[in-house]
C-alpha cells in the first residue's frame, strides 16, 4: 500500500493528541505551565541537537538569511496567523493555542532525516520500519504537545501527509537530488528553527519562525550549487 509508513505516523499523532487533550482535562493549570516550560526546554536541546550536525556553518547561515528574506516577502507567518484566527473563531475556543500547537508540532515531525530517509525508503522499496520508529516517538510526542497546546497538534498530522507523502511518491526524483550531505544541511537548519520555537515557548523570545521556514529548501539548493561553501 502506498505511502502506507506516512498514514501510519498520521494515526499515531492524531491519537497521541487526542489522549493528550483528554488528559489535560484533568491536570491544573499549574502542572500545564510546568509541563509547557519542560516542553519548551526539550525542544531547544533537540533543536540544538540537530543544528550541530551541519557540515557547513556558511550554508546553514546563509539559508536562514535567503529563507527568511523569502518567507517575510510571503507574509507566511501573517496567512499563518490568520488561517489559525480563523480556526479559532469556527472552533470557538478561549485562549486557544492552535497557531502554537500546529508549527512547534509541523517542525518536529517533519524536520530530521528520518521523515525523509523513511519517506524515500517508503516509496522506493515498499520499507516502512524507519517511519514506523517515527510513528512511534511522535505519538508519544503528540501526548505532551496535546496536553500544552491543544487541537493544533492534531493539524500538524495534515502536514506530515502533504510532506511524507509527498516524498513518497516523488521518491525516485528526490532520491537524485538529496545528497546526504543535502539532508545533513536541512536537518541542521530546521534545528536552528525548532530552537526557535523552543525560545518563544520559554517566554525568551519571540522569534518569526514561520517567515524562516523557506530555509530549510534552501539549505539543498545552497549545496547543490555551492558544494564547497
Amino acid at each position: 500500500m502506498p505511502m502506507k509508513g506516512t498514514l501510519i505516523n498520521v494515526a499515531a499523532i492524531l491519537g497521541g493528541t487526542s489522549l493528550g487533550m483528554l488528559l489535560k482535562t484533568r491536570m491544573p493549570d499549574r502542572v500545564s505551565q510546568v509541563v509547557i516550560q519542560g516542553i519548551g526546554m526539550f525542544t531547544v536541546f533537540l533543536g540544538i541537537r540537530l543544528a550541530l550536525q551541519t557540515q557547513s556553518v556558511l550554508t546553514t547561515l546563509f539559508s536562514l538569511i535567503v529563507g527568511g528574506i523569502i518567507g517575510a516577502v510571503l507574509d507566511i507567518g501573517g496567512h499563518l496567523e490568520r488561517v489559525a484566527g480563523r480556526l479559532e473563531a469556527h472552533l470557538q475556543t478561549q485562549q486557544s493555542r492552535i497557531s502554537e500547537g500546529f508549527l512547534t508540532a509541523t517542525l518536529l515531525f517533519c524536520v530530521g532525516p528520518m521523515a525523509i530517509i523513511g519517506s524515500l525508503e517508503d516509496g522506493i522499496s515498499g520499507n516502512y520500519q524507519i517511519l514506523m520508529t517515527k510513528s512511534m516517538m511522535d505519538g508519544f510526542c503528540s501526548i505532551a504537545f496535546g496536553a500544552a497546546m491543544g487541537i493544533g497538534v492534531a493539524l500538524s498530522a495534515v502536514a506530515v501527509l502533504v510532506y511524507q507523502g509527498g516524498l513518497t511518491v516523488l521518491s525516485s526524483f528526490m532520491k537524485q537530488i538529496l545528497t546526504d550531505a543535502a539532508i545533513m544541511e536541512m536537518t541542521a537548519t530546521g534545528g536552528l528553527l525548532i530552537v526557535g520555537i523552543g525560545l518563544d515557548m520559554l517566554g525568551i523570545k519571540k522569534i518569526q519562525v514561520a517567515d524562516l521556514l523557506p530555509a530549510i529548501a534552501i539549505a539543498p539548493i545552497l549545496i547543490r550549487l555551492f558544494p564547497s561553501l
